[in-house]
This record gives C-alpha cells, sequence and structure tokens, in this order.
C-alpha cells in the first residue's frame, strides 16, 4: 500500500464501531464529573512552548510536538493542566473558590507506541482550583474511581504517594537544589537498585558546578573575591548588565566554589531514598513504616501526616479497600507538590492519574500560591477496559418500503421518526433494494430487524426478526422501546 495512505506512526485512523465506543464512554465520564460541580472548558491545542517550560520536568517537554512559526516557540498541547491553569490565571482569578473546572479533548505527546497508547490520544479529566488537603484530594481521587466504575471498570488499583515526603526527606541532607531534583526525579528508577545511571546523571550535574581552585583557595573569602572581580574585568567581561551588583555576582561565585565534594551527602541521599523508594503496601502498613524513617531521621512528619488524613477521607468514600501506599511514586511531572496518585486496570494498564500542584498558579503568574489538584483519564485505555459503548444490536432496524422503491417516501420517513423517537437507530434503505438483499444487509450489520412499512398505513409494519427468523404485523405504538432510550 502507498506510505501516503497510512497514518503518521503513533497516530491512528478511529473508525466507527471504535468511535461508538470511544463516544459513549466520554459521554459517560463527562456526565459523572458533571455530577460533582466540574464544568467544562476547551481551551486551544495549540500553545506556547514556554509554557510547558514552566513547571513541566524534562520529561515531558523531550516529548513535546514543538516547532517555530513565523518566529514564534509553539507546541501541541501534550496535557490540560498547564492550559487550564493559564486560563485560569488569565480570565478566573476573581471567581470564587474553589473553582472545578473539568476539560475533554486530544494531546499529543513523542513516545513510543504500545498497547492502548498512541501519540495523539484524548484526556478527560478535571482541576480543583482552591481546593487544599485532605479533602480535595479525597474528593478528586474519589470522582476519578467513581468515572471508572460509571463507565463498568471495576477491577481496578490505586495507588497513592506524596512529594512532600520524598522533599521532606532530601531537604535535610545539605544536597544542591539541582542535585535534590534530580534525585527527586528518578524515584521511581531507585527500586530495581540500579544507581550507576543516576550516579552518573549527578555527576553531570557536579562537573557544572566544582572547581578546583588550587592555592587560590587558601585567600579569604573577602581577597579572593576582589582578585576575581579584578580578573574578570581585566578581560573585558561585564557584569553591569544583571539586576545584582558585581560584587553580589562574585560573592555568589566565590560561595560554588568553596563548596565542599557533594558525594557524600549524595550517597547518604540514594541509601534513604532507596528505602523509600520500597515502601510500598496496605496503608496502616506502609505508613508505619515512613514513620520510623522519619523519626530515626528526625524529620517533621507534616506529609505523612497530610497522607494520613488524605487516606482517612478516601475510606469515608469507600475507596480504602483499593488503596495502595507507594512512597516511590514519581509520574514525572516536576509541577506536583503533594498527593499523586495513579489507578491501574488489573492488567497493568494505566487508567489515570493525578496530582496536587499547589505551585503552578504562582509560576504562571497568577496572584500567589493557590492550592490546586487534578487528575486526567486516557479514554483510549479507559475504553479498552471498558464493559460500555457497544451499541446494542435489537436498536438497529433496516427500514424499507413494501414495493422496495418507495411511491410514498414522506411515509417512509415517518415511519423511520416514529422508530427513532422510541430510541431504535433507523437505517433507511435508500438503494431501493429487494427484502431479501435487505435482511442479508442486516445480517451483516448485526441488525436485530427489517422493518417494512405500508405505504397506506404507516402505523402498521411486517417485522422481520432476524434472530427468531420469523415475521409478524406490529403497530408501531406496541414496539417495545429501543434499548438506546
Amino acid at each position: 500500500m502507498d506510505r501516503m495512505l497510512e497514518p503518521v506512526r503513533g497516530m491512528r485512523d478511529v473508525l466507527p464501531q471504535q468511535q461508538r465506543v470511544l463516544s459513549e464512554v466520554r459521554a459517560q465520564l463527562e456526565a459523572e464529573l458533571k455530577c460533582w460541580g466540574y464544568e467544562m472548558v476547551d481551551l486551544p491545542i495549540l500553545e506556547r512552548r514556554e509554557l510547558y517550560l514552566k513547571k513541566s520536568g524534562e520529561e515531558l517537554v523531550g516529548k513535546l510536538y514543538d516547532f517555530v512559526y513565523q518566529g514564534r516557540n509553539l507546541a501541541l498541547r501534550p496535557e490540560w493542566t498547564a492550559s487550564v491553569l493559564r486560563a485560569y490565571v488569565r480570565e478566573l482569578q476573581s471567581e470564587p473558590l474553589p473553582l472545578r473546572l473539568a476539560y475533554s479533548g486530544p494531546v499529543f505527546r513523542y513516545e513510543r507506541p504500545q498497547r492502548a497508547t498512541f501519540r495523539q490520544f484524548t484526556q478527560v479529566g478535571v482541576e480543583l482550583v482552591g481546593g487544599p488537603a485532605p479533602l480535595g484530594d479525597a474528593e478528586v481521587v474519589a470522582l476519578a474511581c467513581r468515572g471508572l466504575e460509571r463507565v463498568g471498570v471495576e477491577d481496578y488499583a490505586l495507588t497513592v504517594g506524596h512529594i512532600g515526603i520524598v522533599r521532606a526527606l532530601l531537604s535535610g541532607l545539605g544536597l544542591a537544589e539541582r542535585t535534590a531534583n534530580v534525585l527527586l526525579w528518578n524515584m521511581e528508577r531507585l527500586r530495581d537498585g540500579n544507581l550507576e545511571p543516576i550516579r552518573q546523571q549527578l555527576a553531570d550535574v557536579h562537573d557544572d558546578e566544582l572547581f578546583d581552585l588550587g592555592p587560590l583557595a587558601e585567600l579569604p573569602d573577602d581577597q579572593l573575591e576582589s582578585l576575581l572581580l579584578t580578573m574578570l574585568r581585566a578581560v573585558g567581561l561585564r557584569l553591569d548588565n544583571s539586576t545584582r551588583p558585581p560584587e553580589a555576582i562574585v560573592g555568589r561565585l566565590v560561595r560554588k566554589l568553596r563548596r565542599v565534594d557533594p558525594q557524600p551527602h549524595v550517597e547518604r541521599a540514594l541509601g534513604l531514598l532507596e528505602r523509600l523508594a520500597n515502601t510500598r503496601g496496605e496503608p496502616d502498613t506502609a505508613l508505619e513504616q515512613l514513620d520510623a524513617l522519619f523519626a530515626a531521621e528526625r524529620i517533621d512528619r507534616a506529609p505523612i501526616v497530610e497522607l494520613a488524613g488524605i487516606i482517612e477521607v478516601l475510606r469515608a468514600y469507600g475507596a480504602g479497600q483499593r488503596l495502595t501506599v507507594d512512597a516511590g511514586l514519581g509520574r514525572g511531572l516536576h509541577y506536583y507538590t503533594g498527593l499523586i496518585f495513579e489507578i491501574n486496570a488489573s492488567d497493568g494498564l494505566q487508567l489515570c492519574g493525578g496530582g496536587r500542584y499547589d505551585d503552578l498558579v504562582a509560576a504562571l503568574g497568577g496572584r500567589g500560591p493557590v492550592p490546586a489538584i487534578g487528575f486526567a483519564y486516557g479514554l483510549e485505555r479507559v475504553a479498552a477496559a471498558s464493559s460500555m459503548g457497544r451499541m446494542p444490536t435489537n436498536s438497529v432496524v433496516i427500514v424499507m418500503a413494501d414495493s422496495g422503491r418507495p411511491a410514498n417516501y414522506p411515509s417512509l420517513l415517518s415511519t423511520a421518526e416514529r422508530l427513532r423517537a422510541r430510541g431504535y437507530v433507523a437505517i433507511i434503505d435508500v438503494r431501493g433494494r429487494s427484502l431479501g438483499a435487505n435482511v442479508r444487509d442486516a445480517a451483516r450489520r448485526g441488525a436485530a430487524a427489517v422493518v417494512v412499512c405500508d405505504e397506506r398505513t404507516p402505523e402498521i409494519v411486517r417485522w422481520h426478526d432476524l434472530a427468531e427468523r420469523g415475521e409478524q404485523t406490529l403497530n408501531l405504538d406496541q414496539l417495545p422501546e429501543g434499548a438506546l432510550l
């Protein structure tokens, strides 16, 4: 086949049968979100690239479909949260909080295609802006579970973690911010015990920061600063085009040059984080293990207390029996600040994920930090796991005239409309075929019956049932309602 006719790799054609399933599952998910008070928004697919550089993280940024057009750096939307928060900062900051927003639409990520995973896919989700923990977190997680149950996904597992726990463990180790961030976003890689790739990544970071001062290390700070400032000016390097004075710039440089070898702190952090990453299990047991680790390291328990409070409310929602705590959960997006969660099908397929991002509004230029949390379903994955969306065959009928080609076409249309009003999918024969040809066509389409209209009495039809292979004369008003109603 001509390659021109093939979809671009990672994209796909969604044909009628697949689209029926997706549309029905999407409609039911959106209806559930509406029941909880979330209102739909629709936002541009195309955004400025820098929107995703603020807090999304290298993993997502590396998957952007981005390009330059007429001097502007643009990107196709890879996820909805940044766009929704951009719209909130621009248009909705005067609205009363909490603000419950929902969305549904395509996103684009350049990643390896696999089962139910494409480079263009559909997210359906919510953002709860102004809803603090623990009640806001529990509401969003419980809603994610209810939506899956509404579309017939019963066998799923809910996993929760908390980025604040990882940050608290790292905060007292004397690590540079870049080093702490590298460790934070490699949490899920720590489980397998292969630490060398992480050590190498950290070594690359430290190579940028360390410099051997040699004999100059013996000089006091003020003399070293004066010497460096004189040298930089002598080689013509201007430092007066910054918002900070040259002396402050050089002073910071000296502090960085005197920084001690971070490797001992890094090794201690790796050991602690490896223990943390392997803390996974039933909530009470996992929380007890986290308490013991924090007590031994004399770390503030505040994020553990917050997670325990969220779990308590989730149990009130009835979600406790499916719940696993995973202290090594990462999810890859750098804007998360608190609770993070994922929901997986029984075969491991990830259906949904989300988390708290209290700093994102401020990062996008909003009026200070605003508590916020959200989640998104991958619609194609949810549809693959769902039992809904398959059109009942007993609702599909082929409508034809008694004579094949109708003399009274309005009468035929009237019969079809009356069938549709009763909940049937009525497909009119527009080719003027015989009864036998229409019966064969109906069987191929999986239809329930062929309805033959009497043009003189449109309320009376002959009903050819394909399952029973029989015919009966019926009054339309006596027909049972179709299964689509």
